[in-house]
């Protein structure tokens, strides 16, 4: 079969309990575990850096609650007939920013052109355009190099930034977060979307207001007039705050307390499968590890030790034990609603705790050794929870762990600069295509692709294949090429996958909203019975 262009187309706690809890019902109160890493919408490729920027910002296209491809800022999109490598967007009209700016194609052009540069975070996922151009005020066009009929897949979380606005405030190059530089769009933002950034204090408290310019206030309900968006870290505090009408949407209630809060009279806990797997990666390219006892030499780069540590991991006991059931245990990174996910590579078989500490000896580890391991402990559902139990797993193999857990907005910064030996990670695929998976987390790291593999992992053959799929638009072949693909990914153990998230939302009993599989709230959405 092969795809034509046509038919690719259609101590925080206090900052809660200062909130009056006599806030109108047109005020949402929304807590979560953790906050957006920043408000420069193209420096970081992280969920809730995106959730944030989708109050604030729109996007081309988004993908709603249902996973489909809806219209943003664009109202059609397709591949031109007679020039396949060419995609044409017609812009909705009549759209203006916050602060007043009319919206053209202009503003598509600089976001797409800001987005390539080599600090943005969100290169990798259009760095097949090579050219990008307005035709007219409401007609962009974008060319990729060789057809590439996935591009509008990977524009759901692009967002479109004021030219004009970021020229101003001298924020037209993105942030170098990994740098630890800002911008004035770090802290400030302009965007068309539904919500007007009123303040923010990172990591304690961000405020926004409903913007009664917004394109799509006859589209959907609005009905929240203000949002005050407030990060919890302890899961406790965060169901004592729903509880006790503190909040009205808890994003991420733990585990440990969805039972308490349905049973509360005036709680609802609505969920879905997540688009996220929970993994471990290891540093398997250094030739020796920074945190290990083992002097001249890496234990990861020996496949017989990923073996060992990939069947000491008990994920049954983890999805039982840490995750109360909420969780699905993984053999791969890629949920089941994925393109290219195999229900026999997803399978977990049971530990194997004697045949791991063979295969230990044999890589000349009998006597085991020691290394970090580096966790958050604000960004995953139970992330910490989990490394403590891994960490008394591979306890039994003689892989002796020191486990550091501490903010994802530490742990993203020293994992983007390449500094961690062992470490957590999770990962979402909002293309639903197996591509993503390997462009972000496999292919070689290069400027280009490998944006998150900071593994050191590097296979020529698997490269190849992964290279050829933006271009590739026979689903038969294409398929063939990701299932090659992926059983040299789970031959080699490149990674421990652990389990894919279920996702929870608890919400007061009069709110109705959809659980994103994203784990991204729309408020837009939201109304009140």
């Amino acid at each position: 079969m092969t795809i034509t262009p046509r038919a690719l187309t259609t101590g925080l706690a206090t900052a809660v309990f200062a909130l009056s809890a006599a806030a109108s019902a047109e005020t949402l109160r929304w807590a979560n575990v953790g906050d957006s890493l920043t408000l420069d919408p193209h420096a970081q490729n992280h969920g809730q850096t995106h959730t944030i920027a989708h109050q604030i910002y729109n996007t081309l296209i988004y993908s709603n609650a249902a996973g489909a491809q809806t219209a943003g800022l664009a109202t059609d999109w397709y591949i031109l007939d007679d020039e396949p490598d060419v995609w044409e967007f017609t812009l909705r009209e009549g759209v203006t920013f916050h602060e007043g700016q009319a919206f053209t194609a202009d503003d598509v052009v600089f976001s797409f052109e800001r987005a390539l540069h080599a600090n943005s975070d969100m290169r990798p996922l259009i760095n097949t355009i090579t050219e990008i151009w307005a035709e007219d005020d409401y007609t962009v066009r974008m060319r990729t190099d060789g057809p590439n009929p996935l591009l509008a897949n990977n524009l759901t979380n692009l967002f479109i930034m004021s030219r004009e606005w970021a020229e101003a405030n001298d924020a037209t190059v993105v942030q170098d977060f990994s740098a630890g530089e800002e911008n004035y769009a770090v802290r400030n933002a302009n965007g068309t979307g539904p919500f007007r950034l009123v303040s923010r204090e990172a990591d304690v408290r961000t405020e926004m207001e409903r913007f009664d310019g917004f394109w799509g206030m006859d589209q959907y309900p609005m009905e929240v007039s203000r949002i005050v968006f407030t990060p919890i870290q302890s899961g406790s505090t965060r169901a004592a705050a729903l509880l006790s009408g503190e909040i009205d949407f808890l994003q991420d209630p733990p585990v440990q307390d969805v039972n308490r809060l349905e049973n509360s009279g005036d709680i609802v806990v609505r969920n879905a499968p997540q688009n996220r797997s929970i993994f471990f990666g290891m540093d398997q390219g250094r030739d020796e590890l920074r945190t290990s006892d083992v002097e001249g030499e890496n234990p990861f780069a020996d496949r017989r030790v990923r073996e060992a540590m990939n069947l000491a991991v008990d994920r049954n006991a983890i999805q039982r034990i840490v995750m109360r059931g909420q969780s699905a245990p993984a053999g791969m990174i890629a949920p089941s609603f994925v393109n290219g996910y195999e229900e026999e590579l997803d399978r977990v078989t049971g530990t194997n705790t004697a045949r791991a500490r063979e295969l230990m000896a044999e890589a000349g580890y009998a006597d085991g050794f020691s290394v970090t391991m580096t966790c958050t402990n604000d960004r995953y559902i139970e992330d910490e929870g989990i490394c403590q139990a891994v960490t008394g797993m591979l306890g039994q193999i003689g892989v002796n762990v020191r486990l550091n857990a501490r903010p994802n907005s530490i742990h993203f910064a020293e994992l983007q600069n390449g500094e961690l030996d062992f470490y957590l990670l999770g990962w979402g695929v909002p293309t639903l295509d197996s591509h993503y998976v390997f462009d972000f987390l496999l292919e070689t790291k290069t400027d280009d692709s490998g944006a998150w593999n900071f593994t050191g992992w590097s296979n020529e053959e698997f490269d190849a294949l992964s290279r050829q799929l933006p271009t590739e638009t026979d689903l038969e072949r294409r398929n063939a090429l990701i299932a090659e693909a992926w059983r040299i990914v789970q031959d080699e153990i490149v990674y421990l996958p652990i389990h894919h998230q279920v996702l929870n939302w608890a919400m007061r009993s009069n709110i109705e909203m959809d659980v994103h599989p994203e784990d991204q709230p729309m408020i837009k959405y939201l109304s009140f019975n």
